[in-house]
This record gives structure tokens, sequence and C-alpha cells, in this order.
């Protein structure tokens, strides 16, 4: 299965393909609004701004499996992103990331791009997932991992 294959139901509740995204190099990570790392939505967000013309997205996956950090529904969680933190990134629907119930592109990153030791599980929200302009992933980074030090991972990705 390639990335680009796969149906993603973004915040407003329209069904879209990631086949949008072919051609972009993408940084995809689960989120949440009552997080110790909330705060990650700026650094995300100023790497969008910083890269967007030349090709790069982040897509922001609510969770809630973690602390019961997500409680909001969808219509809340745009809100405080754009109110708290100016977020203009693709958001989509919360989903889960974990468990029987995982959302297939999750299943599909975590088994492409496995954390410490080959663990799949993801253990926090803000586990960010570097993917290419040709849809493969090529890596996992932990939520510790501040937005603006992955910029060395993804410059290099990018048309000049």
């Amino acid at each position: 299965m390639n990335l680009h294959d796969i149906e993603v139901r973004r915040i407003d509740g329209k069904l879209q393909s990631l086949a949008e995204y072919a051609g972009q190099v993408l940084l995809i990570v689960n989120v949440a609004s009552r997080c110790g790392f909330t705060p990650q939505y700026g650094g995300l967000e100023a790497l969008y701004r910083r890269y967007r013309e030349r090709g790069f997205a982040v897509l922001g996956f609510p969770c809630d499996q973690f602390g019961h950090q997500e409680p909001g529904d969808e219509e809340e969680i745009r809100s405080f992103c754009s109110l708290n933190y100016d977020v203009t990134f693709p958001m989509f629907a919360k989903v889960e990331v974990n468990g029987p119930d995982a959302h297939p592109l999750f299943q599909h990153l975590k088994k492409e791009a496995p954390g410490l030791l080959g663990t799949e599980g993801i253990k926090w929200n803000f586990t960010k997932f570097l993917v290419d302009a040709q849809g493969r992933v090529l890596s996992r980074h932990a939520p510790t991992d501040k937005p603006e030090s992955l910029a060395a991972a993804i410059e290099p990705l990018l048309p000049r």
C-alpha cells in the first residue's frame, strides 16, 4: 500500500484522498490541545509557513488516546488551533493511532517507521512522521523532538 492511496476525513468532515498531497513532502503528526507538547503547534505552523511554497505540508491528526488530552469535538479543536496558534496547516478529524481501531494511515506509518527497538505503538501526542514527495515514510520523530529541529531533515527533500 502507498500512503497516497489512503483516505482521510478532514476536520470539516469531508473525505479526502492523500493522493492530493502526492509530490509534497509531509510531516504527519498526532496532535492534542491539552498536552504538555501542545505549544508545538506554533513550531509546526512555523515550519509549514517556511516551506509550504516549496512543496511541504504539515498534516495534523487530533487524537484522544493519551491522557484524554483531546476531549473536544472537531469544531472545538479547529477553534482552539486557530485562536491560540493561528494554525493554517491542514487539520483532520480525530483518529485513533493505536489499537484495533487505529486509522489505516497510522497503521501504515507505524509499520513503515517503527519506533525504538522496532516497537510500532505510538507512545504519546506529537509523534511526527516525515514522508517524502513519493509517499515513502522516511522517519519517525519523538514528541520531545521540537518541530524546528526537523528543518535539517526537511530541507534536503524540497526542491530548490
